[in-house]
């Protein structure tokens, strides 16, 4: 009897150390967890204020190209009423030929500055598309990281279940133990 309460107790302490070592395997595995997922979660938190600093810079590239788009209609009506003007002078003597030379002029610097408000037209849509893929792009990333989160958090739960279901089992295996002893 005294062999078999000694076999017993053996028994007990190889099952309680192998469900020490067990637990402390589950524990390093929870806090690598952890671990990654607070890295994880800072990369997200850096991809959202890089998406954040993407979509302030495009929005004020829209609202530069809005104002420019406004300039180059201003200039524009500037130009019809320079090239009326220019169609009345034709009958008109010297001084309104003087006068004509001297809106010719004026029309050339106003087509030069539209050509060039043109120039920055188009080299604002394409920066505006080129934030506009590092947008997308960004968001994507966010997406990813956001997902991989949740996988994370989904791993702990399950891992912290798991730890609480082998506590509960330790301890209803060592109540087991002590009633057969007596």
């Amino acid at each position: 009897m005294k062999k078999v309460l000694l076999e017993m107790e053996d028994q007990k302490n190889s099952y309680e150390q192998k469900a020490k070592e067990s637990l402390q395997k589950v524990l390093e595995e929870k806090m690598n967890v952890e671990q990654q997922l607070q890295s994880t979660q800072r990369s997200l938190a850096l991809a959202e204020q890089k998406c954040e600093q993407w979509r302030s810079q495009y929005e004020a590239l829209k609202e530069d190209w809005r104002t420019l788009g406004t300039q180059h209609r201003e200039l524009e009506s500037q130009l019809h009423v320079l090239q009326s003007k220019l169609q009345g002078a034709d009958s008109r003597d010297l001084q309104m030929n003087q006068a004509l030379r001297f809106l010719e002029n004026e029309h050339q610097e106003l087509q030069a500055k539209i050509e060039c408000l043109q120039g920055d037209r188009e080299l604002c849509s394409l920066d505006t598309q080129d934030l506009q893929d590092q947008l997308k792009r960004s968001e994507a990333e966010k997406l990813t990281l956001v997902t991989r989160v949740q996988q994370l958090q989904s791993l702990l739960q399950n891992q912290s279940l798991q730890l609480q279901e082998q506590e509960k089992l330790l301890t209803k295996k060592g109540q087991q133990i002590y009633y057969h002893k007596f």
